[in-house]
């Protein structure tokens, strides 16, 4: 999976980094950087999250456009309600692509 954004910034966001260490115990540090949309490859399946910005079209087999609100600068509690909202949704993204319904060129 790749994540990429529309503005760059010196480094992820840092409530990110520690709440995904707190919940799922994954650092993030080790494995993401700050990135551009323009950097990533070519992908089967895209996933805009919403979060008020309006996002390129890039060509995929399959998007989706979670809608999600920008947790950014809010509390813990609502920005754990996000991460859990994208739990849910990788979830049943997965469950689409094991049993079908999303067909992939790949």
């Amino acid at each position: 999976s790749y994540s990429g954004g529309t503005e760059l910034v010196p480094r992820i966001n840092q409530d990110a980094v520690r709440l995904i260490k707190e919940i799922y115990h994954i650092d993030m540090e080790k494995t993401q950087q700050s990135k551009l949309l323009t950097e990533l490859p070519e992908m089967d399946i895209v996933i805009k999250m919403g979060c008020d910005v309006v996002c390129p079209l890039f060509p995929a087999d399959y998007e989706e456009d979670w809608g999600l609100d920008d947790p950014n600068g809010k509390s813990d509690a609502e920005f754990k309600a996000v991460i859990c909202t994208i739990e849910e949704n990788v979830l049943r993204l997965a469950e689409k692509i094991r049993s079908g319904a999303i067909s992939l060129n790949t």
